[in-house]
């Protein structure tokens, strides 16, 4: 089974981002995956800011990557671009950080005008740290991403867009062999 890890890089504690980031590891969970959310702005600021890599929280941001055989990435969008909280992170992960990894991109952003966020700005970065397969992603427009008490909801149409974006990721996983299947008996 792949170990799934959701990286989110939204600086708000109130994060649509997060939220969305959060949806997509329930959605994993009822699949039977093993998944977990790493909320980016959690991790130790100065340690973070100084980059860092051998603080212990850093160190176990940076592990819990390198473990991962899929990674979700989801940023809110800034100036046409992902988030700096996120660029902060990345650049701790050594160049290769993201090889054999297949990466989900989720943005979320206040206009139609940044849906291209995720291929000019996100993606190069991906694969650059070597990720094997980036899939299509998807851009969510904060409207489309209501908070709630407890948790929260999507815009039907939003959720069914998200719906699809992550089963194609699952669909892009490596497939792992069976040991029994690749043991002599």
């Amino acid at each position: 089974m792949p170990q799934l890890l959701a990286l989110s890089a939204s600086p708000s504690t109130t994060s649509r981002t997060a939220l969305v980031a959060d949806l997509v590891v329930d959605r994993l969970h009822l699949g039977g995956f093993a998944a977990s959310h790493l909320a980016v702005r959690d991790l130790p600021a100065a340690d973070l800011l100084a980059a860092r890599a051998d603080a212990d929280g850093i160190r176990e941001a940076v592990s819990a990557v390198a473990e991962a055989d899929g990674i979700i990435v989801a940023t809110p969008v800034y100036k046409a671009s992902y988030s700096g909280l996120l660029k902060v992170f990345l650049d701790l992960l050594p160049q290769d950080g993201l090889a054999g990894k297949t990466v989900l991109p989720l943005v979320t952003g206040g206009s139609l005008a940044h849906v291209l966020a995720i291929d000019y700005a996100l993606r190069p970065v991906l694969t650059a740290l070597g990720a094997s397969h980036v899939t299509a992603g998807r851009f969510l427009l904060d409207s489309h991403v209501e908070r709630l008490p407890h948790g929260g909801r999507l815009h039907p149409g939003a959720a069914e867009g998200l719906a699809q974006a992550v089963d194609e990721f699952v669909d892009a996983l490596p497939a792992r062999p069976l040991l029994s299947a690749a043991a002599p008996l």
